[in-house]
């Protein structure tokens, strides 16, 4: 995901159409559908330097960066998924629009080797629009594998193209593709025909044009036979006056094939695409059913998918999260380290150095920055967090992401999600702020709005989740209770707001990466670069907070505040001393959490009480930096809205829950 690389920003002086341009630089742009390689050959050819910025405009966020190769410098182009140069999304809408508007030296088409007969029609689709194309058929470990070949050098030939086969994730075929990159000259290569009827009408129409586009003019008309609204407008402008004869020309072929005008023009892509893999794609007769594709089966269907995504959960959040991160490392480096060896050292360092008492407290009292702000986000969070990003690594390199998308797709939509949602409600689990960012990638404003307010509302984050999980572990059936009640509460806000929020629920498709073994040099780089984004940003707001607390605590405004509160408290059945776990969780989520792991250790709360707070805590109002997160994205009103909302439901919750279990006995 471009979200977590390494992020660096250069000054530059081009007019790009989207910042950080690189002056003088041949341009080189990667595009292909969803999931067949682009960013892993991104990374390879530019490595970890580079510069995510949303494309003007928008919020599809665009990565960049450079590679020199043959002693040349270029920049690099990681252009968002697209399936046709005709939009439907906003992703492919940007990913057009940078084709257009870039002027590009090269563009790398990556398609997956198992599926070329599909795939190919995009070639088609760049070939004629007169762009410089290579051509990078990647996965091919994985179609080898199915008894698939693939004769790449006919390939080439036939479309008069470069074309490499490459298993990029293994390094295979990389030196390939540095080598034609280094000598690339533009070809003058044949264009696909379609049927004589349809080459009539697109040259009608190319022959009125009387300016020239970046693209050819063949590839024009056919986007405006195809009611291409942004094109339209383009050609509008261009064309001034003479657009009216463009248009009634457009108007006359559109309406003589009303009926069938996109099937045809598909069957024809299709019919070129049979014709130029005659000879070059082979496929055995009873192809060899690898195990990666009958795991791949078993996770999207619901029968053994379900199943499938209980062990995933119980071994990886629950096991290696929750038992092995929040338990086994966090009593390592909280209770063994900080608690017995550093804090006791720097206090008496800072006690010795130090002779005012108050200042003593900013570093080393309760809420010191040093005893209690690095305690927290070293002994507690780093560990829990990193424990996460090594999980979701994993499962992201597996390929398991995409079929859990298709699994949960029927169940979203009755909360007005599609399965394209279930990446960032996951990746909430590890930061409900990086998450927040990641719901740009949906396609509806209103699938944006239903994503934020479950991700502000149900969703722990990492930290919180690990902590909760270890402390609620130690008294049985707590951890079930918390559970079904946060599932129920997501279910019923999700179908809630799918009626009341206006909108409809967009069609989903997602392009399937194989089932494979995950690659540990992938999994520790994604690792460490989400580790390092998360860590750079919660440490100075660790600090900030334990400022904040100290002032606090010297104004007494923590006791005012505990005095007000502690009606509130007492009506979930909880002490007012946890009014302070409330008032961490307000600066972050995960320091409500280790503020309740605080009290639990000092023995103020028992199994039901623990059980309300953890419960309340979590569907508790987000923390200041998804807020903020929030109104940036959504907007003060929205952000507002869904804060008070939170709010409310938190507590209402937390009573109902408390009369529940004091009336049950349950715990």
């Amino acid at each position: 995901m471009a979200l977590f690389r390494r992020r660096r920003r250069r000054r530059s002086s081009c007019h790009a159409p989207f910042a950080d341009g690189v002056c003088g630089a041949k341009k080189v742009l990667l595009v292909g559908n969803p999931n067949v390689g682009k960013s892993v050959l991104f990374n390879a050819l530019t490595g970890a330097y580079v510069t995510v910025s949303n494309y003007p405009g928008t919020s599809v966020e665009v990565a960049r960066g450079t590679a020199v190769i043959a002693g040349e410098r270029l920049e690099i182009i990681d252009t968002p998924g697209m399936y046709s140069l005709l939009p439907i999304t906003e992703e492919e809408s940007v990913a057009r629009r940078i084709l257009l508007e870039d002027s590009p030296d090269m563009v790398i088409h990556v398609i997956d080797a198992r599926n070329l007969e599909r795939m190919l029609a995009m070639t088609i689709q760049l070939i004629e629009a007169g762009l410089p194309v290579i051509l990078v058929v990647n996965i091919m470990d994985e179609a080898e594998r199915q008894g698939i070949t693939i004769d790449i050098p006919l390939l080439s030939t036939r479309l008069g193209i470069p074309a490499v086969g490459a298993a990029i994730a293994k390094k295979r075929g990389l030196s390939e593709i540095r080598e034609i990159i280094s000598h690339y000259r533009r070809p003058v290569h044949p264009v696909p025909e379609y049927s004589r009827r349809l080459e009539n009408d697109i040259a009608e129409v190319a022959g009125l044009f009387r300016n020239r586009f970046t693209i050819s003019p063949k590839a024009v008309a056919l986007l405006l036979l195809q009611r291409d609204q942004e094109m339209t407008n383009l050609v509008r402008v261009k064309e001034g006056e003479g657009f009216a004869a463009v248009e009634a020309k457009i108007r006359e072929k559109v309406y003589a094939r009303r009926e069938s005008f996109h099937l045809d023009l598909s069957l024809e892509r299709r019919k070129i695409a049979e014709r130029l893999l005659s000879g070059v794609f082979h496929v055995p007769d009873k192809r060899r059913t690898t195990f990666g594709e009958k795991l791949s089966r078993w996770a999207v269907r619901p029968l053994t998918g379900v199943p499938l995504l209980l062990v995933v959960l119980y071994y990886g959040l629950y096991q290696f999260v929750g038992v092995f991160g929040a338990g086994t490392l966090v009593d390592f480096f909280e209770g063994k380290l900080f608690e017995g060896y550093f804090n006791p050292w720097v206090t008496g360092i800072v006690k010795d150095a130090v002779p005012w008492p108050v200042i003593q407290e900013l570093f080393v009292g309760e809420y010191g920055v040093i005893t209690l702000g690095l305690r927290y986000a070293i002994g507690i969070i780093l560990p829990v967090v990193a424990t996460f990003f090594l999980f979701f690594s994993i499962l992201e390199d597996s390929g398991y992401f995409p079929r859990l998308a298709l699994l949960v797709d029927r169940l979203f939509k009755k909360i007005g999600l599609t399965g394209r949602a279930v990446i960032p409600m996951v990746l909430g689990f590890g930061c409900d702020t990086m998450a927040t960012m990641v719901t740009r990638t949906l396609e509806t404003v209103r699938e944006r709005i239903i994503a934020t307010l479950l991700l502000s509302l149900a969703i722990p984050c990492s930290a919180q989740l690990g902590v909760i999980m270890a402390l609620l572990s130690q008294a049985p059936g707590a951890l079930l209770v918390w559970f079904i009640c946060l599932l129920l509460i997501f279910l019923a806000v999700g179908v809630l707001a799918a009626r009341i929020i206006p909108g409809e629920t967009p069609m989903f498709y997602m392009e399937l990466p194989p089932m494979r073994l995950p690659q540990l040099s992938n999994v520790l780089t994604k690792t460490y670069s989400r580790m390092q984004w998360y860590f750079m940003e919660i440490l100075p707001l660790f600090i900030l907070a334990s400022i904040l607390l100290w002032i606090g605590k010297i104004t007494h405004v923590f006791e005012k505040l505990s005095d007000w509160t502690a009606p509130v408290m007492a009506s979930i059945g909880l002490p007012r001393e946890a009014a302070v776990a409330f008032i961490f969780g307000f600066f972050r989520r995960d320091y409500g959490a280790a503020g309740l792991y605080d009290l639990q250790t000092q023995g103020l709360l028992n199994p039901r009480q623990l059980t309300v707070a953890a419960v309340t805590l979590t569907l508790f109002i987000p923390c200041i930096a998804q807020f903020l997160i929030i109104k940036k994205e959504r907007g003060t009103k929205v952000a507002v809205a869904i804060g008070l909302f939170v709010s409310v439901l938190a507590f209402g919750s937390g009573y109902l829950l408390n009369q529940f279990l004091l009336t049950t006995g349950i715990l």
